[in-house]
């Protein structure tokens, strides 16, 4: 099932303006997720919404926002207030200016959506808007709305698209200071230094996340296809740090782990494979064997 936009507007570049739909570009949805049950019953939990002091329940059209200033005080707002301080934004991406990417500090960034036209017209706008950020090699900054509240995104190209990746107010990144001013000011040595650039070297590569697999999801998968034929899953070893007494013969001890030849390691699946959960007994032909899947790249959760 095609994935549902987040939002629609409009793009606009000055006087050039475009519909656009703005779509999730990542997804969890296919991560294994738990319910909450009761494990007297195996029931579902249910969640209700109560009254703090009372304790009963209350529907949903008596439930409205408030901002706590004081103990037992707030300060109650309207859907139809919230609607009435509507931002431009609510409806249109501005562009406000134009940055170098370099300049974006990655902490300010949150996630990425894809930006694409809203319908059959416009396409040549959206092209115009698209082309110009790429040949300019810069960032497209501007505002949207989502979820209530106006964010940053920052526009760039990808491919025959944009891609919009929100990004965080000042407030809302910590100073780095409160973290490493206790860190010492340790001195590294050029031999040290040396030695672990060689070690670097024999890992360098290029970043391909297809090669990257997800073990804990593989490790969940196992447990359950394990707890439905009723087998048990023992307890895996966990890796333990030791204390480094001298840091040099510990870096010329890594550096020959690096070189020497390594065994063959067993077959994987394909890159964008993924093992699946048994198919439950009686149902479409269960089969007893684990089957893989193409994890899919369609499904994206909205929001």
């Amino acid at each position: 099932m095609a994935p549902r936009a987040n939002w629609k507007g409009f793009l606009r570049l000055s006087l050039v303006t475009c519909p656009v739909a703005l779509y999730p570009a990542t997804s969890d949805a296919e991560k294994i997720s738990f319910n909450q049950i009761n494990k007297n019953t195996g029931h579902r939990i249910k969640y209700l919404k109560v009254d703090a002091d009372t304790g009963e329940e209350v529907s949903s059209e008596d439930i409205i926002k408030g901002y706590k200033v004081d103990t037992d005080t707030y300060v109650e707002v309207s859907k139809d207030e919230l609607e009435n301080i509507a931002l431009e934004s609510t409806r249109t991406i501005d562009i406000d200016e134009f940055v170098p990417k370099s300049s974006i500090d990655p902490r300010y960034l949150i996630r990425p959506y894809y930006l694409v036209p809203d319908g059959k017209v416009g396409h040549d706008a959206y092209a115009v808007i698209r082309e110009t950020i790429r040949n300019m090699d810069m960032v497209a900054i501007g505002r949207v709305v989502l979820t209530s509240r106006e964010h940053i995104i920052g526009l760039e190209p990808l491919g025959n698209g944009l891609m919009g990746t929100l990004l965080r107010y000042p407030y809302e990144v910590r100073s780095e200071h409160e973290y490493f001013d206790d860190i010492q000011d340790v001195k590294v040595t050029k031999d040290m230094l040396d030695l672990a650039k060689h070690i670097v070297n024999q890992r360098a590569s290029t970043f391909e996340p297809e090669k990257f697999e997800d073990h804990y999801e593989e490790a969940l998968t196992e447990l359950i296809n394990a707890k439905r034929q009723g087998k048990t899953v023992g307890s895996k070893p966990r890796p333990r740090g030791e204390n480094v007494v001298d840091l040099m013969d510990a870096l010329k001890k890594s550096l020959y782990s690096e070189t020497a030849p390594k065994g063959k390691k067993p077959r994987k699946a394909a890159a964008g494979q993924k093992e699946m959960l048994l198919p439950i007994e009686g149902k479409r032909g269960a089969d007893k064997k684990t089957v893989k899947s193409e994890r899919s790249t369609g499904r994206k959760k909205a929001g």
